[in-house]
């Protein structure tokens, strides 16, 4: 066992740490964890409401997917990518039959952000154009190509402009784009504002758009109906790729396997991570379909990564699926979020002045704070944060929660494991910090 008694001292000795001013960081000591719960340095335990960066779906240390972890190292730790090795060949059927018919080859990344880049690049040498079309409401990785589709402020800092990308308004109705009032109306004046992007863009240049199925850490916007209907139609008019992004929404986390089966549409290409075996073992990858896939049949595709299909992390990729599917995992996050967290969240808003909308489904809700109900001004800035904000935080953390927090949203995104009782006790520990915000 390694020594934890000077993790802190080590950490900031020699760690640099993601999206952080270095100086400015006190991280918390994490000693253990176990389904919702995490245990600090000084014993306290905190109730897991962030599933960390929204990826622990199936919870912390679970026996069955740590077994496999422990079996795989016994046997093959690790391969080259040009093999076949038997924890590849099963993740890759277990994630493709929850996939559309169609989509029935896997390509294995590290990650979301290399899975974007991956299905970006497929989707260029394909139809042999270079834009990619993507809304500003968007997180998508932070690699070069995956962070300049992406539309929220972590782009700015390291957007040159240079990488084809292009960006569009998304529906959202609470802070609609298009004056409308209704989900009808925010439905067909998108998907006109897209079709108007893509005619002066000239769809002749247009390889790919890129959506997240419902936007995770942007905001956990539910499309309207009709709307991501309305993209693959004017994809399939056009002859541009639909590239669903499921590296947060996907394996479970809405209350389905994939985010799109909401809007009962098949992409071209599904790009996932996190919830395909909980962050247990890094892995991302692309779900490709047949037209796409065809393409290389001949022709060399001209990438790969060193860990592609690396055997504990798919090791731990079939344990996590088939748990899932053996306990009604994804079952269970539907129930949560009918039975439990959407009516307690619709109680939370009747109560707080600071409230302005709840939104979400299955194990996946945003509470957009703001200062006034009638202007809906945010609570902190887009793209910065509020002393009221931090303040709110800190009260969820002194009580006993780890919130998932974005500019002026809390996100509840606990793991969709987590018990009723559990979930209720967060909700009423968000309830509580809310006060705080009340004031601000």
């Amino acid at each position: 066992m390694i020594d934890d008694s000077r993790t802190y001292e080590l950490d900031r000795a020699h760690v640099f740490h993601s999206w952080s001013a270095q100086g400015a960081l006190k991280p918390m000591v994490v000693t253990k964890a176990e389904g919702s719960t995490l245990w600090d340095d000084e014993g306290n335990s905190y109730l897991d409401f962030s599933s960390q960066l929204v990826f622990t779906n199936i919870g912390h240390q679970h026996p069955k997917v740590v077994k496999a972890i422990q079996d795989q190292a016994a046997t093959l730790c690790t391969i080259a990518p040009g093999t076949a090795n038997a924890a590849r060949s099963e993740a890759a059927r277990l994630i493709t039959s929850h996939a559309p018919d169609g989509l029935e080859k896997v390509f294995f990344t590290n990650g979301g952000a290399d899975a974007v880049e991956h299905a970006i690049r497929m989707a260029r040498l394909h139809t042999g154009r270079i834009k990619v079309l993507s809304t500003y409401r968007s997180y998508h990785g932070g690699t070069a190509l995956a962070v300049n589709v992406t539309g929220d402020p972590r782009r700015w800092p390291n957007d040159y402009g240079s990488a084809g990308t292009v960006h569009f308004f998304g529906p959202f109705l609470y802070r609609s784009q298009f004056h409308a009032t209704t989900e009808a109306e925010e439905c067909e004046r998108a998907l006109a504002h897209l079709e108007q992007v893509i005619a002066l863009e000239g769809a002749q240049s247009i390889a790919a758009i890129i959506l997240e199925s419902i936007p995770g850490t942007a905001g956990i916007m539910v499309p309207p109906p009709g709307y991501l209907q309305g993209v693959r139609e004017l994809c399939d008019r056009h002859g541009i790729v639909y590239i669903a992004d499921e590296v947060m929404a996907g394996f479970g986390r809405s209350g389905r396997w994939f985010g799109f089966e909401h809007g009962d549409v098949t992409p071209d290409l599904i790009t996932f991570a996190k919830g395909v075996n909980s962050g247990y073992v890094p892995l991302g990858g692309v779900i490709i379909n047949e037209p796409t896939a065809a393409t290389f049949d001949e022709r060399v595709y001209p990438g790969g990564l060193t860990y592609s299909g690396h055997p504990l992390a798919c090791a731990a990729a079939v344990a996590t699926i088939k748990t899932m599917e053996e306990e009604g995992i994804v079952e269970n996050a539907a129930r949560l979020g009918r039975e439990v967290l959407g009516p307690g969240l619709e109680k939370i808003a009747a109560g707080h002045s600071s409230v302005g909308e709840v939104r979400g489904t299955g194990v996946f809700w945003a509470i957009e704070l703001v200062k006034d109900q009638a202007t809906r001004e945010p609570l902190a800035a887009y793209g910065g944060s509020s002393p009221a904000m931090n303040a709110t935080l800190a009260a969820c953390k002194a009580a006993g929660l780890i919130p998932f927090a974005n500019y002026n949203r809390i996100h509840v995104v606990p793991p969709l494991t987590i018990s009723d009782d559990d979930a209720r006790r967060g909700l009423e520990i968000i309830d509580a910090a809310l006060d705080t915000a009340d004031q601000g």
